[in-house]
This record gives structure tokens, C-alpha cells and sequence, in this order.
């Protein structure tokens, strides 16, 4: 049984979350502030959080923050902060998916299926082999990725497109061909998201290998 952490201040949302996520045969906790939600979390082990914004105590981005920096598990934002600004800084802070205040419970299933299916996947595909590019190394049985043998931290969604742009080098791959790989077609969110995860792959990976094509989307060179 797929194990969920809500952390949820308003107890009426909590409480229906909590009911329709049982009746689906999910195990779900609960939180009502950012500092028990992240404690929870080191506590025990969860297959998806869902997560808002506006907690008591430290808000839904913090938590979001530190728990990216001990975990890849998928994160659900969930809040009444709807404004572009707020969902691109919860795609920057790498969360999953972005789900706006008021929602249909039936909808939050049909993400939470989508997210836990992604996540499930993201490896699932990928053979046992390890794939270079110039000093940029994936081993993808351990799902792994190194710069000049300098070992990488990076979420699943990263380790996937970093290795979709190196098997497909030379290839320029749009943003709606990204967005369909990785994320699929029942996925919510625009192509900005690609962006996002362009700028923090850029970042970690501190080599400028990974080009811009205007208007279109983005590639490694062939050599």
C-alpha cells in the first residue's frame, strides 16, 4: 500500500483529503504545520507528499526545500497561491505537480495516480548501462550521474532528462517532446516547467554543454 504525508493546515481540506485518499487504498498521515509535516517525513517513509504553502511555523516552501535536499520523493503543492510567480518557485524548488485551491478531490486522485506512476516509471525504462557524454557520465542501473568524476545530486526528472539529451546529442528536442517523454500527456502543467528544469540541470551540472534553441527547445552537440 502506497504511503502518503498530507501536510495540511486547514482540517476540514485535511479530512477530506485523508477520507477520499483511504478509500482509494492509500495509507495516509497528516500534519498541520510545516515543522511537524518535515518531521514526519525524517521519521518515516512515504511514497508522495502532498504539500501547501501557507503552514504555520515555516511555510510549504521550506519544507519543500529541505526535504529536496535529503529526498527525491514526488511532492504535490497544494495551495490557494494560484500566480505564476508562486507555481514557477515551487517547479524551481523541483516539487511535481501544482494544484491550485479550490479543488476537485476526484482531480487530486487523478494526480496523485499520475505523479506516483511518473515517479514509479522513471527508471523503470532506462537499461542497464552507462551512458558519456564528453565528461558527463550516467550509470543508469545505479542511477547516478558524474562530472569529471565529481558524483551529482539529482532528482529522478533530472536524471531522466539529462539522459534523454544525451542519447538523443545532436538532435534538438522541443519542449513538447520533453514535456510528453518525461512527464506524459495527462500532465497539467506548461512547458515552463521544462525551462525550470533545464536551469537546474545547468546549474548542477556547472559545464555549459546544454544549448538553447529559440523558440524551440534545446540540445547537446553531436560530438
Amino acid at each position: 500500500m502506497k504511503k502518503i504525508l498530507v501536510v495540511e493546515d486547514e482540517i476540514d481540506i485535511q479530512n477530506i483529503i485523508k477520507a477520499f485518499l483511504e478509500d482509494a487504498c492509500y495509507e495516509v498521515d497528516t500534519s498541520n504545520d510545516g515543522i511537524e509535516g518535515f518531521e514526519k517525513f525524517k521519521l518515516s517513509t512515504y511514497d508522495l507528499i502532498i504539500l501547501d504553502i501557507m503552514l504555520p511555523k515555516i511555510s510549504g516552501f521550506a519544507v519543500c526545500e529541505m526535504i529536496r535536499k535529503e529526498s527525491h520523493v514526488p511532492i504535490i503543492i497544494l495551495t490557494a497561491l494560484d500566480d505564476d510567480q508562486n507555481q514557477i518557485k515551487g517547479f524551481d524548488l523541483m516539487a511535481d505537480d501544482y494544484i491550485s485551491k479550490p479543488f476537485s478531490p476526484q482531480i487530486l486522485l487523478k494526480r496523485v495516480e499520475a505523479v506516483l506512476r511518473r515517479f514509479n516509471e522513471s527508471f523503470a525504462n532506462l537499461d542497464n548501462t552507462v551512458v558519456a557524454y564528453k565528461d558527463i557520465k550516467l550509470d543508469k542501473n545505479a542511477a547516478k550521474a558524474f562530472v569529471a568524476s565529481k558524483e551529482l545530486e539529482l532528482t529522478a526528472k533530472e536524471f531522466e532528462l539529462l539522459n534523454m539529451l544525451i542519447e538523443n546529442k545532436g538532435i534538438v528536442l522541443t519542449r513538447e517532446v520533453i514535456l510528453n517523454k518525461l512527464w506524459g500527456y495527462d500532465f497539467y502543467g506548461d512547458e515552463r516547467v521544462v525551462d525550470t528544469h533545464i536551469k537546474n540541470l545547468r546549474r548542477k551540472l556547472g559545464v555549459d554543454y546544454i544549448q538553447t534553441i529559440r523558440k524551440v527547445g534545446y540540445k547537446l552537440e553531436g560530438n
